[in-house]
């Protein structure tokens, strides 16, 4: 089998190879993506049985629901309670128990609504009976004997249920003993005080426990080389070694080169129509491709047969390690792209800044390997507490001070944003939160490390770590649907900022909560147990709500609210336009069909959910007081609405003129009537001023209306000429009813000439303005025709002594050539002495 399959890799591998000499680099990495979904094929198959157990394991709903078994209950209690009581217990004792009593807590409350149809059955009997007697009141001896025979039954029916709801609180109550203590032994090893590993008399015992691993890898390799069994071994596998090794070599130096070129290519050509989301696909070859040499070299070092314990562990550890270099290599290079737009990567920051984040990535995915190396060797042997101190500080201080670097970088980001004249994104914003964070931990962890609290400083730093990473992640895949849904839309990049991908992001968000809570720390059991809370629901009153409830409730609303809406949408465009009925009616049709198909969906909802609302009567009617007072308005308008629709004094397309307010109505709402007045402006009318105000309907009965056109025409002008011109003018308008017939009024004598009106009843009222311009028009030209002067206000001054004061203004010119400045303007000023003006006269004309 293992032949087979390094043949199969090394066909492979040579066909990457000769494409990537024929320069087909794109056929290449999709070959490799082929080949390495094929070893995951693999590998997943070997992993399916434990996969199998952990998915048992995890999902809580797995738990059997048939009848209960009693003793078995009894005796996993005993155990548990044994358990708790043992401080020795461990860990993973515990968590399997808990797991146990998970189970048993399912079945008892899947086991509480046993019976629930034939319990209904028993209270609607007792129902149908009556209330019991009364104290001192005999009851008919045939009902009474019925009464007391369903009583004895439905307590027979409700015996397993309240048993199940007994043990249902035991094992609930046993799950939380279990959680106190793994939660305070989880306190208890963060609060841990290791020997500190920069006090210098810790360092010898870390200097011999390196040097001891050291001496024990040489000592398991001479070992292996002095057994002649493992050298024949050695031996016969020498081809199959060098085609893995050559393998591994080809796939992580060439093969990482090749697809980091090709990403390069095509990220530089990323404004081309889906380049950008290509290029990020391919990109994942510079992790894929490597990582099936690490594989290969994984393969090759079991192959040879030298391989102890301890190497053993370390071989174990290599596939993590490589993935983890290969993992933060590329991500770098996502987030700091090497390319030369500023805005083309996640950070907006210069290219100096980019490749220091490369480099301060990389670096960190160095440490972190390193690490899984060195507690893959630490791992078969218990070593000193003072070792473990001093050898594990370097690595929690490397990644502190590359954390700090990566959170300046971060900030920088912020800076570099809120310098430009555009407000800052809400995920600017966050960046900026999540830099100082960093800052923060990387130096409060590698504090509490060198003090001694070293679990602690690396509960801080590495999950710090990772939360970065997984940050960055949903950041990409954030922008991978942003740009896909873009591409499916039409390559249009306006569609990378609209609703549907801002959706998905916050749903993948949701979706990435419980990762970064087992990030932090949290336990499997804990996540276990808020699924189960959540799946299982909450009391309310006697009933349990639970979220499939909810969920039940939304899609039966939602169903009816959509088949309300297909009612309304059909009777609006092909019923009720077949009747007589006007057009405000049928909206006040539709608009009622449309509050009693919501009421309806609503109470349809609720029993679908089974929720049982009365015992939230009491709670109801104590706030409906308050809510009365608080929403009296909004009531008020409410049943206004009800009123217009219904009533329909006011109607759609109406023109109507209510608190100075003139316009067309356009729609009414149950809270409010929207009026567009004739500056095509929306007014917003509460609908209690309309039932309760004064409301002038020009169009709703009837569209006739009157109209008064006001003339004026010059003092001396024959008043009865004027008169018939007037009356002709009314009479030649088409739109002008001649029953009842036009009337002209000789109103007054105004001020400035006679004043006349037109008082005409038009069959239209919504051309007024039109008729009123279109008789101004035919009176002018008539007037002129007949020369007929229409006035205009005219005033005219007179001055007392106006013979003097021209005499001395003809004077005033002399004199000032003859005499001086001063002289002159004293000599105005004593002609312009005698005899005040007289005021002003305004005589009409």
């Amino acid at each position: 089998m293992a032949g087979r399959r390094a043949r199969a890799a090394a066909v492979g591998v040579r066909r990457v190879i000769r494409a990537a000499r024929t320069r087909r680099p794109l056929r290449a990495v999709l070959r490799a993506a082929t080949l390495l979904g094929l070893v995951a094929v693999l590998w997943l198959s070997a992993l399916q049985p434990a996969a199998a157990q952990t998915s048992r394991t995890w999902l809580p709903g797995a738990a059997q629901t048939g009848t209960v078994d009693q003793a078995e209950w009894e005796r996993l209690v005993s155990r548990v309670e044994l358990v708790l009581a043992d401080p020795r217990a461990t860990n993973l004792t515990l968590e399997q128990l808990r797991a146990q009593t998970a189970e048993w807590r399912s079945r008892f409350l899947a086991a509480q609504n046993a019976n629930t149809a034939r319990i209904q059955t028993l209270r609607g009997q007792l129902g149908a009976l009556g209330p019991p007697p009364a104290e001192g009141q005999v009851e008919t001896p045939e009902i009474a004997q019925r009464r007391a025979d369903l009583t004895a039954q439905l307590a027979r029916e409700q015996a397993p249920g309240v048993a199940a709801e007994e043990a249902f609180r035991h094992a609930d109550g046993l799950i939380r003993e279990i959680d106190q203590i793994l939660r305070d032994r989880q306190a208890d090893a963060l609060m841990q005080l290791s020997p500190s590993p920069v006090n210098p008399t810790n360092w010898p015992v870390a200097v011999r426990e390196l040097t001891g691993i050291t001496r024990a890898l040489g000592r398991e390799l001479t070992s292996a080389w002095g057994s002649p069994l493992r050298r024949a071994q050695l031996h016969d596998n020498l081809p199959l070694i060098g085609l893995y090794l050559l393998v591994a070599m080809l796939l992580m130096v060439r093969g990482r080169q090749l697809a980091e070129s090709l990403t390069l290519r095509m990220q530089m050509r990323a404004s081309a129509r889906g380049q950008m989301l290509l290029a990020t696909l391919v990109s994942l070859a510079q992790v894929a491709v490597p990582f099936l040499g690490v594989l290969a070299l994984v393969e090759a070092l079991r192959a040879s047969g030298m391989v102890g314990l301890r190497s053993q562990a370390l071989v174990e550890a290599l596939p993590q390690a490589g993935f983890t270099l290969l993992a933060a290599r590329w991500l770098g290079g996502q987030v700091f792209p090497k390319r030369g737009d500023d805005g083309d990567g996640l950070l907006t920051l210069p290219p100096e800044r980019r490749r220091e984040g490369r480099w301060h990535v990389t670096a960190l995915g160095f440490v972190l390997a390193g690490l899984t190396l060195g507690t893959g060797l630490l791992a078969p042997v218990v070593s000193p507490p003072a070792a473990l101190s001093v050898l594990g500080y370097p690595f929690l201080a490397l990644c502190g001070l590359l954390l700090l670097r990566i959170g300046q970088l971060m900030r920088r980001h912020v800076v570099l944003v809120s310098e430009e004249d555009s407000p800052r994104a809400f995920a600017d914003r966050l960046i900026g939160l999540v830099g100082q964070a960093a800052m923060l931990l990387g130096v409060a962890g590698p504090v509490l490390g060198a003090v001694g609290y070293l679990t602690a400083g690396a509960a801080l730093v590495y999950p710090a770590i990772n939360s970065l990473a997984l940050i960055a992640l949903l950041m990409l895949a954030q922008r991978l649907v942003a740009e896909l849904y873009a591409l499916l839309r039409g390559g249009d990049a306006a569609w990378r900022d609209t609703l549907v991908p801002t959706l998905i992001g916050f749903a993948m968000v949701i979706a990435s909560l419980p990762v970064f809570a087992l990030v932090w720390g949290a336990r499997e059991s804990q996540l276990r147990e808020l699924w189960t809370g959540l799946r299982d629901g909450f009391a309310l009153g006697e009933t349990r709500v639970s979220p499939a409830d909810f969920l039940a409730f939304l899609v039966v609303f939602g169903v009816g609210f959509a088949v309300t809406r297909v009612v309304q949408g059909a009777l609006r465009t092909s019923v009720l336009p077949k009747t007589s009925i006007e057009k405000g009616a049928q909206a006040a049709v539709v608009s009622g069909v449309g509050y009693l198909g919501v009421f309806v969906a609503v109470l349809l909802a609720v029993t679908a959910t089974g929720l049982d609302l009365s015992n939230l009567a009491i709670v109801a009617g104590a706030l409906s007081v308050g809510i009365g007072f608080g929403l009296q308005t909004v009531v008020s308008n409410f049943v206004s609405g009800i009123i217009l629709l219904f009533e329909r004094p006011i109607a759609e397309g109406d023109w109507i003129e209510v608190g100075g307010v003139m316009g067309t109505v356009r729609k009414i709402s149950v809270r409010a009537t929207v009026i567009q007045t004739f500056d095509r402006t929306d007014v917003i009318v509460p609908n209690a001023d309309l039932i309760s105000g004064h409301v002038t309907n020009w169009t709703r009965y009837n569209k006739t209306g009157r109209l008064i056109v006001p003339v004026s025409v010059a003092y001396g002008s024959d008043t009865r000429k004027v008169e018939q011109i007037l009356y002709d003018v009314a009479e030649a308008q088409p739109l002008v009813s001649l029953n009842p017939a036009p009337s002209v009024l000789f109103r007054s004598f105004g001020a400035d000439g006679l004043e006349f009106e037109v008082r005409v009843i038009l069959r239209d009222v919504n051309f007024l303005l039109k008729v009123h311009s279109d008789m101004n028009h035919e009176i002018a030209r008539r007037f002129v025709e007949e020369n007929i002067e229409i006035p205009f206000g005219q005033t005219d001054v007179w001055l007392r002594n106006a013979d003097d004061v021209a005499r001395v203004l003809r004077a005033l010119p002399a004199a000032a050539q003859a005499q001086t400045p001063a002289a002159a303007q004293a000599q105005t000023a004593a002609a312009q002495a005698p005899g005040p003006a007289a005021p002003p006269k305004e005589t009409p004309r």
